[in-house]
């Protein structure tokens, strides 16, 4: 039985919570971070922690749900996320201009993509991106909708794939 959802967060200082109408609001030094509490889960705070307890057992499967997501928008207005992709491929290669990414990944046509707001995709080469924000599901949802337009293949190896991501290589046919 997991116990996430009783431990106590932490709030760093430059930090504020609050609640209103169900709605928790995180504010800090990187922007601002909005969340639905969920019915039946009540928000306490005292100095520097908070804590989360459950009215019932009814929801008891979101008590630690809730947690990690407090916890995820207290780390992104104060650190932040980032997600590194890299794409291997003979001709392959990205292009970051303005809220534009293209994505040259061996089709007949460039795939262009549209950065959303609050994130920002910074090229440290054409074969490397950095996608940053403070919404980490934001963050790897793009990356992986970024990653879904050529995913890795195991023979070659070719395809985009996240930074620190191992590749299963396959040894195909070999000559008789």
């Amino acid at each position: 039985m997991s116990r996430i959802g009783n431990r106590k967060i932490e709030v760093p200082a430059g930090v504020t919570v609050t609640e209103e109408n169900g709605i928790v609001t995180v504010t800090g030094p990187k922007g601002s971070l909005s969340q639905k509490m969920l019915k039946g889960i009540s928000m306490e705070q005292k100095d520097n922690e908070i804590t989360l307890t459950r009215v019932s057992d009814a929801v008891k499967a979101m008590h630690g749900t809730m947690n990690a997501l407090l916890q995820n928008m207290i780390t992104g207005v104060t650190k932040g996320y980032e997600k590194g992709l890299e794409i291997v491929g003979v001709g392959y290669r990205f292009n970051v201009s303005g809220k534009k990414l293209t994505i040259n990944a061996g089709y007949s046509h460039p795939v262009e993509m549209t950065i959303p707001e609050g994130l920002t995709v910074e090229a440290s080469s054409n074969t490397e991106i950095t996608v940053k924000g403070i919404d980490k599901a934001l963050v790897g949802e793009f990356a992986a909708n970024v990653r879904k337009v050529r995913r890795p293949e195991p023979y070659k190896g070719k395809g985009i794939r996240y930074k620190d991501e191992h590749i299963r290589r396959k040894e195909g046919k070999k000559a008789a």
